[in-house]
């Protein structure tokens, strides 16, 4: 299959009807999606925190289990096989 873009307009139907199909450019075939990995695993680190935030409340008082977790996340972007393999720890109970 070869690679296409494909326009879609959804201007006349809910369902869209494809407008322009043509081969991709050299500049759309060598796209850079370097940076993609790496926005990718800042989402990935920041959703795991949310999902610890409540620990930090200032009625609880986290274990040291937690917060050495909480750092090791915020600490990934420092690894050196980041963005490509990152070790993202073990959430403590």
């Amino acid at each position: 299959m070869t690679n296409q873009h494909i326009t879609i307009d959804f201007s006349s139907s809910s369902t869209g009807v494809v407008s322009e199909r043509r081969a991709l450019t050299d500049e759309e075939k060598n796209f850079d999606t370097s940076g993609f990995a790496a926005r990718d695993a800042r989402l990935k680190r920041n959703m795991l925190l949310s999902e610890t935030d409540w620990w930090a409340t200032s009625d609880r008082t986290m274990s040291d289990a937690q917060k050495n977790y909480r750092q090791h996340l915020r600490d990934v972007t420092g690894q050196s096989g980041f963005p490509d393999t990152v070790d993202w720890g073990t959430k403590p109970d």
